[in-house]
């Protein structure tokens, strides 16, 4: 009877009465085979693979595919790296240095894309033609805790502390909208000059729009009971909602009502 292999790591089982006299070899294969799958970490060159990479299991033989800690490198353009056999169930740990994205499959199950500089835990069901890649890391980091003294995002640490990022909790901003602050040059004390300001109103010590001659642009001003409104380049003044008196564009004007101790009228 000859030798049969384990399912997921292709360790050999020799047979009963295999192998006299020459087990020794197997089993020191086997052992490396086992030391590599438990703790191994391989550097996957990717450099001569272009768009298309297969990580093999052979059984009886030391292989890439064998690996615990995947660090990929070398890569000259996005790679699909195929888990070869199907019919294997794998978990790595994959660290993505390669300089482009890699993309994990093993069927048409489903696979799972590592960006360069991005670590993930992945896993494959070894379900032949419909295998699937899983990426587990992503359900780690959504219901678990995360414990880090630093935060980093690739490659930039993060600074901000928890209430500060507590106050993006709840934010509807569409990305849209929040790229309209991108590149904006305002200082925080400029920006607080809005604080407080409402709609059609000028408030002390609030920012008030005004053109490149220094122009305030408004078409209608409120002072108590008076109104003072530009209509079709006239200017009528109300009280309390009645006009009282309107200067056109053709400085004509007119005024309802009495006047009473008038001056001189040029």
């Amino acid at each position: 009877m000859a030798s049969t292999y384990t399912s997921n790591t292709g360790i050999e089982k020799p047979a009963t009465g295999e192998q006299s006299g020459t087990w020794g070899d197997t089993t020191n294969t086997n052992f490396d085979i086992i030391d590599r799958s438990l703790n191994g970490v391989g550097t996957i060159d990717l450099s001569a693979s272009g768009a298309a990479h297969t990580l093999t299991t052979s059984d009886g033989t030391l292989t890439d595919g064998m690996y615990r800690v995947l660090v990929l490198d070398g890569a000259t353009e996005a790679c699909t790296i195929t888990i070869s056999p199907n019919d294997q169930q794998k978990f790595y740990a994959v660290k993505n240095g390669s300089g482009y994205t890699a993309t994990f499959t093993q069927g048409s199950g489903g696979n799972v894309t590592i960006e360069d500089g991005s670590t993930k835990f992945i896993y494959s069901d070894g379900a032949g033609a419909s295998a699937q890649v899983v990426d587990i890391s992503g359900t780690i980091e959504a219901s678990g805790v995360i414990n880090a003294t630093t935060l980093k995002i690739n490659g930039t640490t993060v600074t901000s502390t928890a209430a500060e990022l507590n106050i993006l909790d709840g934010c509807t901003a569409t990305f849209s909208e929040l790229n309209i602050l991108d590149g904006c040059t305002s200082t925080t004390a400029e920006l607080n000059l809005l604080d407080g300001s409402t709609a059609g109103t000028v408030v002390n010590s609030k920012a008030v729009v005004y053109g490149a001659s220094g122009e305030v642009g408004i078409t209608t001003a409120d002072f108590g009971d008076w109104t003072v409104t530009e209509t079709a380049g006239d200017l009528i003044f109300s009280h309390s909602g009645t006009a009282k008196m309107k200067l056109d564009s053709s400085g004509n004007l007119t005024i309802t009502g009495v006047m009473t101790s008038v001056g001189t009228i040029t």
